[in-house]
């Protein structure tokens, strides 16, 4: 897929903390000058022609670079994708100009029926060539990289024969799509299955990373056993931060994003956790020279 430059409209999302933009906040946020370099929010929330929630958003992206992180286009579709949904997604794309846009490797599609949950799909052989089609099938439709988010695991099937960190790494090489590693999954993940995080790094390419992702998780028992589950309903752990800054480390600085979705907290928790981000990835770039923004990178579609 031939790369083509990016509009003159995109505004690049910067080397910094943002955070993920929901309604609740959005007046507060304007009314506070928009406090934060960036923001991310879920395309889905915006596929309408008009209305006061559309331009409450527009009015945001006039002062600020957004990232859109879609939660339904299932790339882990046996049946491809939508081409009603690409379409809608791409006239916002279009109209939005986003800096950067990101997918969740999961599934959430069978038969026209769309379940509320990104599920998970076996890392075969056939699964990566059948999410590699759809990833080049949005590419193409969206006339822009995506980048592909690593999930938060409970379970692995018994046929996964490729570790997840090499199937992601093969996508990345067989699509020129990026990588969203959101670090709460990784540590959600590897304390459920028991897999080594520093390996699950060292394998996957580290300037395919666009953007970063920082979230709370919750803990609770099934089976005598415990489990964490990502639910971005409290602040980001000590552990979690931990491996962000072990991150940082291992691939450099990059966009980082707190996610908060369920249990609200005022907009200033949410700033708060932003400049807890910040502020180590101002130590690690205190150490390293690179362009204060890393630039979307566009497909001719």
């Amino acid at each position: 897929m031939a790369a083509a430059a990016p509009s003159p409209s995109v505004r690049s999302v910067p080397v910094a903390a943002g955070i993920g933009l929901r309604e609740p906040h959005r007046e507060a946020f304007v009314a506070a000058g928009s406090p934060i370099p960036w923001v991310e929010i879920h395309p889905e929330n915006y596929l309408v022609p008009g209305g006061p929630r559309l331009a409450g958003l527009l009015r945001v992206r006039r002062d600020l670079p957004v990232s859109c992180h879609g939660v339904g286009l299932s790339l882990g579709s046996a049946g491809g994708l939508d081409p009603d949904h690409l379409m809608r997604l791409r006239v916002l794309y279009d109209r939005l100009e986003p800096g950067l846009i990101s997918e969740h490797l999961s599934w959430s599609v069978t038969d026209a029926a769309y379940l509320n949950d990104l599920l998970p799909l076996p890392y075969t052989e056939d699964g990566l060539d059948r999410v590699r089609r759809n990833i080049d099938h949005a590419q193409d439709a969206f006339g822009r990289r995506i980048l592909v988010e690593n999930p938060a695991a409970c379970v692995a099937f018994a046929d996964s024969a490729i570790p997840e960190a090499e199937f992601l790494a093969e996508l990345a090489a067989r699509t020129g799509c990026g990588l969203l590693l959101d670090v709460n999954n990784l540590y959600v993940s590897s304390v459920n299955l028991g897999f080594d995080r520093t390996a699950w790094l060292d394998a996957i390419p580290a300037d395919a990373v666009g953007e970063l992702h920082l979230a709370g998780h919750a803990r609770m028992t099934v089976g005598g056993e415990e489990l964490l589950i990502d639910d971005h309903g409290s602040v980001v752990g000590d552990a979690v931060m931990a491996l962000y800054a072990d991150v940082l480390d291992r691939i450099g600085p990059r966009p980082v994003l707190i996610e908060w979705d369920n249990d609200l907290p005022p907009l200033d928790g949410l700033l708060a956790e932003a400049a807890k981000a910040q502020r180590l990835l101002d130590a690690r770039m205190r150490h390293v020279e690179m362009p204060a923004k890393i630039p979307e990178v566009h497909c001719a579609g």
